[in-house]
């Protein structure tokens, strides 16, 4: 295969990845790099460094709508981060040390826990009691709603919400993903915050925590100008198509069969890797 037909077909597969993704809430990183390392043999390093750099890219677009539209939470986001970055600086160093086979076998089992978050039905809690700690942190805030008011809502159990903020960015930094899930998990479960704050205070997260590993990544050496590109570009294109066809979209169908096909990928790579010990 020559090199242009390679960046051809792996931008185009990027973006049905990035179109997933966006369709399905958790993001193109869980389909990139399982993408990468079976369809397109390659080495998991360089394709976790290559869904970073798109993790990055697509997460940038779309929080600054989220943020300018109200519904992201600022202050619970930057506080957050100090979880997340810490524990994707960990995730990323382990990365250099951990043999590729206990990589894949980690991303596979993620892979089919995301799928199982996918299927899961969302129950939105909203609450309003005050919490003490939350009330000093000043971790509060106001929720648009359709009808032009506003929802009042405070933080609750912020270290429980810490500590599974520094496991999401662990995951990141390891597996090269987003790992929205276990961020919309501890916001919306753990610190009870809007589900529609939950995930657009995750979104603007995810760039952030994905830069603070890219940079491990780069100096190692796993980021390819020539992979780097095309995934990038592909995950972008389809995160913002897939955005515009949320709206019109069955998303209970799309999540059954985003979820139906990550589940493949998880089994795989974990076959493969545990066929690698």
């Amino acid at each position: 295969m020559s090199n242009l037909l390679f960046v051809v077909i792996v931008g185009l597969s990027s973006m049905g990845a990035g179109l997933l993704g966006a369709l399905s809430g958790l993001g193109g990183g869980v389909v990139i790099v399982p993408l990468l390392t079976i369809v397109f043999h390659v080495d998991i390093h360089y394709a976790i460094g290559a869904s970073l750099v798109s993790v990055i890219a697509t997460s940038s677009g779309a929080a600054a709508a989220y943020v300018r539209e109200g519904f992201s939470n600022i202050r619970v986001g930057m506080f957050l981060e100090i979880a997340t970055t810490s524990g994707a600086l960990f995730g990323a160093w382990l990365t250099t040390i951990a043999p590729t086979a206990v990589i894949g076998l980690v991303f596979g089992l993620v892979l089919l826990y995301s799928a199982y978050v996918s299927l899961k039905q969302k129950h939105e809690v909203i609450t309003d009691r005050l919490d003490a700690l939350a009330l000093r942190l000043k971790m509060k805030g106001d929720l648009p709603l359709p009808d032009g008011g506003d929802q009042q809502y405070v933080a609750q159990r912020v270290p429980v919400g810490f500590g599974l903020m520094w496991l999401a960015g662990l995951l990141s930094g390891l597996l090269g993903i987003g790992s929205g899930a276990v961020k919309v998990i501890a916001m919306d479960q753990a610190m009870r915050l809007p589900f529609k704050v939950s995930t657009t205070t995750s979104n603007f997260m995810i760039g952030v925590t994905a830069a603070a590993s890219a940079g491990l990544y780069l100096r190692s050496g796993y980021l390819a100008p020539g992979l780097v590109m095309p995934v990038m570009l592909g995950v972008l294109a389809g995160s913002l198509a897939g955005s515009k066809l949320l709206v019109r979209a069955q998303v209970r169908t799309l999540k059954v069969v985003f979820s139906l096909l990550i589940i493949g990928m998880g089994i795989e790579m974990i076959v493969n890797s545990a066929m690698r010990f």
